[in-house]
């Protein structure tokens, strides 16, 4: 009986959500698409706005020339010439390249902070600061964990 009701409350509640919504709202958001080859860690930080800990990616090092790419939908982010070290342990860009993410305010930890995700996927990828070292002022404080880098 209990099982029963939670279910009927849950399909009153998307009942009341899609009349006060249209309808392609909702099916954009039910769309999203994650990538089945991600680890459990990918998972959390990219869909559960989680974050890995400072100075454990192997892409802090990469120097090479080439581009960052979204690691759920592949998607183009970053190229290597917008990559910086910002001594805070997660690989950091000055810019993206155009169109690759969308923002939204995040107000968690007690401070208002801007965090991006993937346009193409719905990603999270981490926040974005005005601390950055370049023309820009930007720093994209990326978790590693959510990129995947291809040399040139």
């Amino acid at each position: 009986m209990r099982l029963f009701k939670r279910k009927f409350i849950k399909l009153l509640a998307l009942s009341l959500i899609s009349s006060m919504f249209p309808t392609s709202f909702l099916v954009a958001s039910a769309k999203k698409v994650i990538n089945p080859n991600l680890s459990k860690k990918q998972k959390e930080i990219m869909f559960k706005e989680g974050t890995e800990r400072p100075y454990t990616s192997d892409l802090l090092k990469e120097k090479r020339k080439g581009f960052y790419h979204c690691a759920n939908c592949g998607n183009k982010l970053f190229a290597s010439t917008a990559k910086f070290d910002s001594g805070t342990g997660w690989p950091s860009f000055s810019e993206a390249l155009p169109g690759a993410f969308k923002t939204k305010i995040d107000y968690s930890f007690g401070m208002e902070r801007v965090e991006y995700h993937c346009a193409k996927c719905g990603a999270h990828h981490g926040h974005v600061f005005n601390d950055g070292p370049r023309e820009s002022g930007k720093r994209f404080c990326s978790n590693g964990l959510c990129l995947i880098f291809k040399p040139e």
